[in-house]
């Protein structure tokens, strides 16, 4: 079975690649990184301006009545600029979860506007001193008030929305936690470092926030198996975004490797080179196989999609840290430098790697899926 992308998708890659070469390269990413939001909105509006952000939203609600697959070629030319932002939090989080679990009213709501590229979405999930588990859950919502503290809530100051998972009934189970869709203006928000700086993450402080039943997402308690519905949407297209970085890493690679000479030739001649790259293409092209085939079973609703979604989620930010790291050595003494692209591969790659849940949960989660 072929899963490979079709003509019009790879044409439309042309386009977005085309759109996105008028920001040079990664220039987007290093503004953002010293706090110019300009760029990166400059960037959203020529990809919105493609009809990117309506790509998986239904035709009544102004989309395109597409699929996830639709979106990959996106992700991949976003990821080997290392585009900042909320769109796999937007387009590949909050959209599937308010078309599968939103009522009639938040969809007329939210998915056209998400569809024009007026709002985007972010994910408060992660508490003070917790985990991404049920039992981290603390954050109350009872009482029509939102109260606690969510931590590493990505992009918090340029968001619209807060998709919140918070705790309605008490208890530590899976039983007991809802989404909760709230404006950004409503939450008071506290900048925190983070390894990656071309992603801004901030602590969200909720305080007695009013909310009604008309934000929540989903059934009341039972926001934990929406949850990990939007997860396997989220993960099918964050492996393509890797896929994405990956692809620009090797090639960047290969071509210093074809042009820096020690000892009278390309050192892309030496075994100890030679073969390094070769090994970062084989997790390349087998991180692009795996992230191909999880979008399309996602889907098509295939019986293995939580373990297609979910292996190509473990291998590719492994890969991701792997080839970065070999990014860096290859390129010696100015792979270390600033200059360089190299360092925002690597801190991009180690923000992945433990975003909405770490590698070990998800390897218990492919393991449950496999029936082990």
């Amino acid at each position: 079975m072929d899963f490979s992308l079709s003509e019009e998708q790879e044409m439309f890659r042309n386009y977005v690649r085309k759109s996105l070469a008028d920001f040079e390269g990664t220039q987007v990413a290093r503004k953002y990184l010293v706090g110019d939001v300009n760029a990166l909105m400059e960037a959203q509006a020529s990809l919105t301006e493609l009809g990117c952000p309506s790509l998986n939203i239904p035709e009544q609600y102004d989309g395109m009545g597409l699929g996830a697959l639709d979106l990959v070629p996106i992700y991949e030319e976003a990821g080997a600029v290392l585009l900042p932002g909320l769109m796999l939090e937007t387009w590949s989080f909050a959209s599937p979860l308010i078309q599968k679990y939103g009522t009639d009213q938040q969809k007329q709501d939210f998915l056209p506007k998400i569809a024009s590229g007026e709002i985007t979405f972010s994910i408060a999930w992660l508490e003070p001193e917790s985990s991404y588990r049920p039992a981290g859950v603390q954050v109350t919502a009872q009482g029509g008030k939102l109260n606690g503290k969510k931590i590493l809530v990505p992009d918090a100051a340029i968001a619209d929305y807060f998709i919140v998972v918070a705790r309605s009934t008490e208890g530590r189970e899976e039983a007991g936690v809802s989404l909760v869709i709230m404006p950004t203006s409503d939450a008071s928000i506290q900048p925190q470092l983070n390894i990656d700086s071309t992603r801004k993450v901030a602590a969200v402080v909720l305080n007695e926030v009013a909310f009604d039943q008309s934000q929540i997402l989903g059934e009341v308690d039972q926001g934990w198996s929406a949850l990990q519905e939007g997860l396997l949407s989220f993960n099918a297209a964050l492996s393509s975004m890797i896929v994405g970085s990956l692809d620009r890493i090797v090639t960047t690679v290969t071509d210093y490797a074809n042009i820096r000479e020690q000892f009278g030739q390309p050192i892309g001649r030496f075994q100890a080179i030679k073969h390094r790259i070769v090994e970062m293409k084989m997790d390349l092209e087998t991180a692009r196989s795996l992230a191909h085939y999880a979008n399309w079973a996602y889907e098509t609703h295939a019986e293995d999609r939580v373990q297609a979604v979910f292996s190509a989620r473990i291998f590719c930010t492994d890969a991701f840290n792997r080839v970065a790291a070999h990014s860096v050595q290859i390129h010696g003494g100015i792979g270390f430098t600033e200059e360089l692209d190299c360092h925002l591969y690597v801190k991009r790659a180690r923000f992945y790697e433990n975003y909405l849940g770490s590698t070990e949960q998800y390897y218990e989660e492919t393991a449950k899926a496999l029936g082990w």
